[in-house]
Formats: structure tokens, sequence, C-alpha cells
């Protein structure tokens, strides 16, 4: 809102006047407007994002970073509705800052309830109780989950002779 007066009343002592009342008024819109900008998950202060994540039934875990608390709790409605399909778990594992995975239902020489999702080493050592907690949440009911892990490393081979003799001697009794 923007606060004009009459071109006659444009004196020095009335414009004070005038931009005390503007700057009034515009801290009340300020307080009047926040609640309003706290329904961000990801600008909120964090006691409104404890009540966010509240409603929305997040639990923070023992030592997650605040910035993972705020993705949670923003994702969190369509983290719900993606969970319980392979396509949603992928989803919710990119969407939370994990990575691609692989998952496998009904794996050869598995029980049929085992479901096994194959990721890198790196995502899971640096993310256990998260992934844990995502698959207790958002897994699908009466099945098992099987984590397997992939370590990529170079390996080199050197090749050479060796100007060696070589003799077998067989002895018998």
């Amino acid at each position: 809102m923007k606060l004009t007066l009459p071109a006659w009343l444009a004196k020095v002592e009335i414009e004070k006047l005038r931009a005390a009342g503007q700057s009034y008024w515009d801290t009340i819109a300020g307080w009047l407007s926040w609640p309003l900008t706290q329904m961000d998950a990801e600008t909120c202060v964090e006691g409104i994002l404890d009540l966010l994540a509240y409603q929305r039934n997040i639990e923070r875990f023992d030592g997650e970073d605040l910035a993972l608390y705020r993705l949670r709790v923003k994702h969190a409605f369509i983290n719900s509705v993606d969970s319980g399909s392979i396509a949603g778990i992928k989803k919710i594992f990119i969407r939370l800052g994990i990575g691609f995975i692989q998952i496998q239902e009904r794996a050869p020489g598995k029980d049929w309830d085992v479901i096994v999702i194959n990721m890198d080493d790196n995502q899971l050592s640096q993310n256990p109780e998260l992934i844990r907690l995502l698959m207790t949440k958002y897994g699908r009911t009466c099945r098992r989950y099987e984590i397997t892990t992939n370590d990529f490393s170079q390996v080199g081979i050197g090749c050479g002779s060796s100007h060696c003799r070589y003799s077998t001697d067989i002895a018998q009794f």
C-alpha cells in the first residue's frame, strides 16, 4: 500500500508525517503476511517446520541435517502418493537426493516376498538411517527388503616376462 498526499499538502513537515505513516503500515503489513510466508517448508523457521512435519507425519531422525529434514517435509505428500510402486520408490530416492537405484521384485533364487534394492556403496554409506526410514515408511507392507551395493574400483594389471627356468621333480615312495 502506497500512501499519497494531495498536491497542496506536499510540504516538508507533512511529507515526514506521510513517510512515518508509510513505514508504520509497511511494518503492520509485514506482521500480517508473516504467517503466509511460513507455509513453505524450505524457508520457514524451524519451530514452524516441526509443526508442518507433524501435520505431514514426518519425524526427524537423530543426526538428520536441517536441509534434508526440510526436503522430506516439503515432499511428504507426493512421497506418500508415490509409495508402494517401483517407479514411485525410485522417484522418492531421487527427490531426496540419494540418487538412482535399481529395484527387482521376485528375484530368482529369493523368496517371493523379497525385494532387492541395488545401489552404489556411496549412496548407502552416506544415508544409512534415511534409507532404513524410507523403506519403513514408504515400502510395501508384508515385504522384506534386501539392499545390495556396487563398489567400483579401477584395477591395473602389469604384464611382463621373467626369464626363469622352471622344473618339476616328482618323488615316489
